[in-house]
C-alpha cells in the first residue's frame, strides 16, 4: 500500500506548490495593498525557507529511494547471476502460470534462448518448441495439482530431448500466496538425476544377476543332497548286485525330489502359494534318517529319537520339510568326525507349535562364526557353499516358522526348530 502512494508524491508536490504559491501571492499582495510591507516581507522570507526546505527533504527522500533501488538491482543482479549459474532449472511464475524468470539452463533445456518467453504460458511456450509440447502440459497439470494442495510439492517429471537422450527431474515446486489466499507466485526448481538413475538401473540389473547367481547356487545345492544319495543307493546295488526294494523305492524318491526342485525352478517367474498340508512329523524324520543311514554308519554315527509320536502333526510342505531336515542332520554329522549320537527330540509349545530339537555331540560352531551362520555364501566348510542354512531360513520364514542355533566350540550344536500345527 506504501508503495502505491509513492507514485503521487510528485503529483501532490506539484498540486501543493502550486496552491502555495497562489494562495501566498495573494496574501502578499493584500498585505502591501493595506502598506504591511513589513509583515509582507517576512511572509516573503518565510515562504522561501518553506521551499527550500520541503525541496531539500523531498530531495533527501528520492536520492534515500534512488540508494535503496540501486542496492536493490545489485541484489537483484546478484541473485539473476546465481540463478544462472546454478546446475538446475530455476523458473519463476505468476499466479496465473505465466512465465516471470528462468535461468540460462533452463532457456538452454527447453531451446527458448531466442524466444521472448517473459508472461508466456507453458502452452504458448510449447508452439515455440513443439517437442517439449507433451512435457509442458504436464508441467501445468503438476502446478494445478501443486496450488490445490497449497503445499511444497516434490516428485520426479521424465522427458525425452531431442537428440532422444532421456532426462528425469527431481522436482520441487513452491507455491506462494497473498495474504488474502489469492496465488501470487510458483517457483519450480529442477534437479537433473539422469545419471542418478541410469546408475540405479545398473545396480538393479547387478543385484538382480547376483540373485540369478545366488539361486543357481541354491538350485545346484539342493540337487546335489538327492543325488549323492542316489549315487550311494546305486553303488550299495552294485556291490550286491541285486536291488533292495527299499533302496529302489528310495532312489524313486529322491529322483521325485531332484523333479520338484526343477519344477520349482521352471515357475520362478510365476510363484505360486504352497498349499500347506497336516503332516506327520515322525514320518518325515524316519525318511531323512533312512536316507542319511548308510553314509551315519559308515561314520559310527547313531540316531535318537524321542518323545515323537506319530499322531505330532505339523502344517507345511513335505518336500521343504524334507529339505530342512536333511540339511539339519548332515550338517550334524559332518561334525561328528569321530561319530557319536544325533539326538531329535519334540515337544508342544503352549502356543499351539510344535518344536523339534536336532542335537549332536560334535565339534560344535566358534562364537564368531555363530553369529555368521546362516548368511548366503558364509561356510566353515571347506567344500561347502554357504548355502544348506540359508535355504532352511527361507523354508521357515514361508512356514511361519523359526529357528535357533546354540553351539559352543568343543561341545556340539543344538539347533531348535518351531512349527505351526494349525
Amino acid at each position: 500500500m506504501k508503495r502505491k502512494w509513492l507514485k503521487f508524491i510528485p503529483l501532490i508536490y506539484l498540486l501543493f506548490g502550486i496552491i502555495w504559491i497562489a494562495l501566498t501571492d495573494y496574501w502578499l499582495y493584500v498585505l502591501k495593498q493595506n502598506d504591511n510591507f513589513v509583515i509582507a516581507e517576512y511572509i516573503n522570507l518565510i515562504k522561501g525557507w518553506l521551499f527550500i526546505l520541503i525541496t531539500t527533504l523531498l530531495l533527501f527522500l528520492m536520492l534515500k529511494k534512488h540508494e535503496a533501488l540501486k542496492e536493490l538491482e545489485q541484489k537483484e543482479q546478484e541473485l539473476s547471476t546465481l540463478i544462472n549459474n546454478m546446475p538446475d532449472f530455476v523458473c519463476f511464475k505468476d499466479g496465473v502460470g505465466r512465465w516471470l524468470q528462468t535461468n540460462e539452463y533452463g532457456l538452454a533445456l527447453y531451446d527458448l534462448h531466442e524466444v521472448d518467453y517473459k508472461g508466456k504460458t507453458d502452452i504458448e511456450l510449447g508452439a515455440y518448441s513443439p517437442h517439449f509440447m507433451e512435457a509442458f502440459e504436464y508441467c501445468m497439470k503438476t502446478d494445478e495439482q501443486t496450488w490445490l494442495e497449497a503445499k511444497i510439492s516434490r516428485a520426479e517429471e521424465s522427458f525425452s530431448l531431442e537428440d532422444g537422450e532421456r532426462k528425469t527431474f527431481d522436482v520441487i515446486k513452491v507455491p506462494l500466496f497473498h495474504s488474502d489466499g489469492r496465488r501470487k507466485a510458483l517457483v519450480t526448481i529442477g534437479r537433473d538425476i539422469s545419471s542418478l538413475k541410469k546408475t540405479e538401473q545398473l545396480l538393479v540389473t547387478k543385484e538382480k544377476l547376483s540373485a540369478v547367481g545366488e539361486l543357481s547356487a541354491g538350485i545346484a545345492h539342493e540337487i546335489k543332497n538327492p543325488l549323492t544319495s542316489i549315487k550311494g543307493f546305486i553303488q550299495l546295488i552294485q556291490r550286491s548286485g541285486k536291488a533292495n526294494k527299499n533302496h529302489v523305492d528310495m532312489v524313486l524318491s529322491e529322483i521325485d525330489r531332484i523333479n520338484d526342485i526343477v519344477s520349482e525352478l521352471l515357475v520362478l517367474s510365476k510363484p505360486q502359494t504352497k498349499e500347506l498340508t497336516l503332516i506327520p512329523l515322525l514320518e518325515i524324520l524316519e525318511y531323512v534318517i533312512r536316507l542319511v543311514e548308510h553314509e551315519a554308519n559308515n561314520k559310527n554315527i547313531k540316531f535318537s529319537i524321542e518323545n515323537l509320536s506319530p499322531d505330532m502333526l505339523v502344517r507345511g510342505d513335505k518336500n521343504n520339510l524334507k529339505q530342512v531336515f536333511i540339511n539339519l542332520i548332515k550338517n550334524s554329522m559332518e561334525a561328528m568326525q569321530s561319530g557319536g549320537t544325533i539326538k531329535i527330540s519334540g515337544s508342544s509349545l503352549s502356543d499351539g507349535r510344535v518344536s523339534i530339537l536336532v542335537k549332536d555331540d560334535g565339534i560344535g560352531i566358534s562364537s564368531s562364526n555363530l553369529v555368521q551362520i546362516g548368511n548366503p555364501f558364509f561356510t566353515s566348510k571347506e567344500k561347502g557353499m554357504g548355502l544348506g542354512l540359508t535355504i532352511t531360513k527361507k523354508i521357515m520364514e514361508e512356514h511361519q516358522g523359526a529357528i535357533r542355533i546354540e553351539s559352543e566350540e568343543g561341545k556340539g550344536t543344538t539347533v531348535t526348530i518351531e512349527l505351526p500345527t494349525t
